[in-house]
């Protein structure tokens, strides 16, 4: 019989659930990948977290990575990228780099965890993304993400 590994927590569970609390982040469209049917999500856009950096704090049980956060946007009914709607979408999450409750602890959809956020601010300005041939819109900002584990 194997062992059973435990849960922990990860950089993209507790940057997925940051920005799900960030106001005006549509919570339900917050994922590491974006769903193929559009349908689901052309009104309120989505937010794709991924992990691209950063190193773990090497005595202390701290983290601090670099996040890439990619805002879409898609227009089904057109073939013209709704820029506006993913710029908005990655102003709202460097908004929430800057709002007063940045650093509060979040629930993880796993294993009843869950990590206290200390620190969140941008890298960089939000870039237009240009190679995409099936005319979504996409902005893309950095983040750095400082949490740890609540035990």
């Amino acid at each position: 019989m194997s062992p059973t590994l435990a849960v922990r927590p990860t950089t993209d569970l507790v940057a997925v659930a940051w920005l799900k609390g960030v106001a005006g982040v549509p919570s339900g469209s917050v994922a590491t990948t974006v769903p193929s049917d559009n349908s689901t999500w052309a009104a309120s856009g989505f937010v794709q977290v991924t992990t691209v950096g950063g190193s773990p704090e090497p005595h202390m049980p701290l983290r601090v990575p670099v996040v890439s956060v990619d805002c879409w946007a898609v227009n089904p009914d057109s073939g013209r990228p709704p820029w506006g709607k993913a710029s908005t979408l990655a102003e709202l999450v460097r908004d929430g780099t800057l709002a007063a409750d940045v650093g509060r602890t979040v629930a993880l959809p796993v294993g009843g965890l869950s990590a206290r956020v200390l620190s969140v601010y941008a890298l960089g300005e939000a870039r237009r993304i240009l190679d995409d041939d099936a005319s979504y819109a996409r902005y893309s900002l950095d983040i750095s993400l400082a949490w740890v584990a609540v035990p």
